[in-house]
């Protein structure tokens, strides 16, 4: 939830809990992988005959389904290259789709690319490149710039290149690494070695016909190829793939490994503006490396559609190189920037994290009960979204924070108990296994509550897990009190309301069905106020809300350490008395708690709403990291 006033863009406040509070509130990566097709001989014109060059594939990003590729000429030589042909064959199944900066054609699975009247020419020592959509799986092969060989070998006279080897065959599989074994490859003078191709990149050269590649990651998919040089370093055509899966990970499914617990954070879109936190700040806070997941906050639901949130925080932004992840200022004419570019970096630099885009809110659920009208539109359109080619890489699956089915949030819904079920089957049979389809979802334990108005354990049958908000369950809403608590555990003497608790909410899913497995613990990264109090204990009257940096009766953890530390705890959450302000709010040690509580509980994991609420160096998130490990 944004606690902020908007600033010069419209953002949202978000509010949760049971009801009433202003709420604050995933392995395969995304990996770089290159081609190498060395130098070349340009023979487009005599003018040309001597002008050496480099081409060279990188496949920018990869979902499954689809890719970006990219292809770069480098001018090597002497004189300038005045057009550029790149030609190459994809295995079938294999496809361009929209490409840019080039024209591209093919005739069946030989693809051509010439480029445009504005970047045909190449200066030594310059470089050009062009881009495209493909779909499946392949790699290229028998590449060709100008008429010559695209790996530099060319052609020897009396030397001919080398055969194909035998396709790869896969031993030895473990969670990191594969052994790969192949058939030799002839030549007439004799083969030098052998490069290894992992998803199209080079990552060894061998002499052998062996080779163990190892650091990958568990759970995941990869595809190997070979292809041999011969004594004057010409390059043979490339092999048969061979597909490989580590051991590890989730069985095949985009969330986390068996036995894994999910650590995962919200990054809300509106945090660019007033509160100046970036995509950038999970690294130099260490918190990327110590979870496991983001939510990307908010999308927008109007009209029954999943729409965008900000485009302007979310694909339009220009960072500037001291704000990007990878210290590369965005430019002008790029076709992605703003925080989706900056989590597509940050996947490259921390393979391990997926990234799921959050629709809904506190301020944008009313547009739930027009989806519930048609599940299966709605669900088409958030595919749509979330799958469109320009940042289909960057996220691993959908979440929807309806707050509530078939209850009063901002506004009241009457969808009826099964519109939760029904819009969560859509969604799954839209995306599929092999992306993420979560929720998240009230923490009212109250008898006859919001956990009571939806069918929560039929629709869990369709979610790979729910985020409980168990946090928010009292606040200065309640203007004068009584102060207590907005985070407890468990129940205590006093509470203002019974079932509003951690305990009660996990206790009661349980109890209808959802496996403890699918329910994540929330934990905040803020705290909630009074003032106008005198007493010290938890159930003291107040006048109003105590002051905060955005909202009044809010604000981050990060400031609340310093400015009113911890008093005592109650309930398993940290309060703090100071002045005439009461505060209560979780920490390092509380999180602590709570985590343990979590596993012992057979809970999946835990999540925290959101990043901006952390200290610089992590404090929380390493509090968390700590806990479910």
């Amino acid at each position: 939830m944004s606690t902020e006033t908007p600033l010069s863009r419209l953002r949202p406040r978000w509010r949760t809990g049971p009801g009433r509070a202003t709420r604050s509130k995933t392995v395969a990566g995304l990996t770089a992988l290159l081609v190498p097709l060395a130098a070349m001989v340009g023979l487009a014109s005599p003018a040309q005959a001597a002008a050496s060059a480099t081409a060279t594939f990188t496949k920018k990003s990869d979902w499954g389904s689809g890719f970006e590729g990219q292809w770069t000429v480098k001018n090597t030589g002497t004189t300038a290259l005045s057009s550029w042909t790149i030609e190459w064959d994809f295995p079938s199944g294999t496809k361009v789709g929209s490409a840019w900066d080039a024209s591209v054609t093919n005739s069946g699975d030989h693809w051509t690319a010439k480029n445009l009247s504005w970047n045909g020419t190449v200066a030594p020592g310059a470089s050009i490149s062009f881009g495209f959509n493909g779909s499946g799986p392949g790699a290229p092969t028998s590449c060709k710039l100008n008429g010559a060989s695209c790996d530099g070998g060319g052609t020897i006279p009396g030397d001919a290149a080398p055969s194909k080897p035998g396709t790869p065959t896969a031993s030895n599989v473990t969670d990191t690494s594969a052994k790969l074994s192949w058939a030799a490859a002839t030549d007439d003078k004799g083969i030098k070695n052998y490069d290894v191709l992992r998803d199209g990149a080079k990552v060894a050269t061998v002499t052998t016909t062996t080779y163990t590649d190892n650091g990958l990651t568990k759970g995941t998919d990869y595809s190997y190829t070979v292809q041999a040089r011969d004594t004057a370093d010409q390059t043979g055509p490339v092999s048969g793939a061979v597909a490989v899966r580590t051991t590890g990970g989730d069985d095949g499914g985009p969330g986390p490994g068996t036995g894994d617990k999910v650590n995962l954070g919200y990054f809300t879109n509106w945090g660019v503006y007033g509160r100046n936190y970036h995509v950038k700040n999970l690294v130099t806070s260490g918190s990327a490396e110590k979870i496991t997941h983001i939510n990307y906050a908010f999308g927008n639901v109007q009209g029954g559609k999943c729409t965008i949130g900000d485009s302007y925080a979310d694909y339009e932004k220009a960072y500037t190189a001291d704000q990007s992840v990878d210290g590369v200022a965005d430019t002008w004419d790029q076709p992605l920037r703003g925080s989706f570019n900056q989590l597509r970096k940050l996947k490259a630099k921390y393979p391990h994290i997926k990234v799921i885009w959050s629709f809904g809110g506190w301020t944008w659920s009313g547009g739930f009960p027009d989806a519930a009208k048609n599940p299966a539109a709605f669900a088409k359109s958030c595919y749509d979204l979330v799958e469109d080619p320009r940042w289909a890489d960057v996220f691993d699956g959908i979440d929807i924070d309806w707050e509530y089915p078939n209850a009063c949030g901002l506004t009241c819904d009457t969808s009826g108990p099964a519109a939760l079920k029904n819009l969560a089957s859509a969604l799954r049979a839209q995306f599929g296994s092999n992306n993420l389809v979560t929720a998240a979802i009230t923490a009212d334990g109250s008898e006859g509550g919001k956990i009571d108005a939806a069918d929560y354990a039929g629709a869990a049958q369709s979610f790979d897990w729910y985020n409980v908000m168990t946090y928010d369950f009292f606040g200065a809403w309640a203007a004068k009190g009584p102060t207590a608590p907005h985070s407890p555990l468990t129940s205590y003497s006093g509470i203002p309301q019974n079932g509003f608790t951690t305990a009660d909410a996990i206790a009661k899913l349980k109890a209808k069905g959802v496996p403890a497995k699918k329910l994540l613990l929330g934990i905040g990264f803020y705290g909630r106020g009074w003032t106008g109090v005198t007493q010290a204990a938890p159930g003291g009257t107040a006048t109003g809300a105590a002051p905060g940096t955005y909202e009044a009766g809010i604000e981050d953890y990060k400031v609340l350490k310093n400015s009113c530390p911890v008093t005592g705890t109650i309930a398993g959450t940290a309060y703090a008395h100071c002045g005439t302000n009461w505060w209560s709010y979780d920490t390092p040690s509380t999180i602590a708690s709570k985590m343990a509580w979590a596993n012992n509980q057979g809970l999946g994991g835990a999540f925290f709403w959101e990043f901006s609420g952390d200290t610089s160096n992590g404090e929380l998130v390493t509090a968390m990291d700590a806990g479910l490990n």
